[in-house]
């Protein structure tokens, strides 16, 4: 494992955040628009995605420690500091590398935020929209025959009806 590789695999995550934030933004239109008829498949791209930046960080978190190793850094270093003990000119690309992943990162944490409380008031409004228009209740019959829903204790008569 050398900093070739762990700058590669870096570039490689750097594109999928930014494929993720790409996703992102369209699910927010997707919402915005009303097109929910793609939302489970935009959902399943996401996942997807996902699961690649899973599998990209077992390989990363490996060349990391590999070379935190050889610069004599500790265990789990951060991106940071192992840019912070790297020679140059790889401490510069790695830092550059660390500064544009906290701003993706940060981008995906706002939109994802916005997206979640698009969600979250388009359900409070068609929970509030079932409300308005729900059909009056034709009540329901006790034991005497009697509606105990309208408060009216009107006698019925089953008679006939069965």
């Amino acid at each position: 494992m050398d900093y070739q590789h762990l700058s590669t695999l870096l570039w490689r995550e750097q594109e999928l955040l930014d494929l993720l934030l790409f996703k992102a933004e369209e699910k927010q239109y997707l919402i915005l628009t009303g097109k929910t008829r793609w939302l489970a498949r935009i959902a399943h791209e996401i996942e997807v995605v996902l699961d690649q930046l899973r599998t990209l960080e077992v390989e990363r978190a490996a060349a990391t420690e590999a070379l935190a190793v050889r610069l004599g850094v500790g265990a789990n270093p951060s991106l940071r500091q192992l840019a912070e003990a790297a020679p140059s000119p790889w401490n510069d690309l790695l830092a550059k590398h660390h500064e544009a992943l906290l701003v993706l990162v940060t981008d995906l944490r706002s939109l994802s935020d916005a997206n979640r409380e698009l969600i979250e008031g388009g359900l409070a409004a068609i929970g509030d929209a079932l409300l308005s228009v729900r059909s009056p209740s034709a009540g329901t019959y006790g034991a005497t025959g009697r509606n105990t829903d309208d408060g009216s204790h009107r006698a019925v008569t089953l008679d006939g009806a069965l």
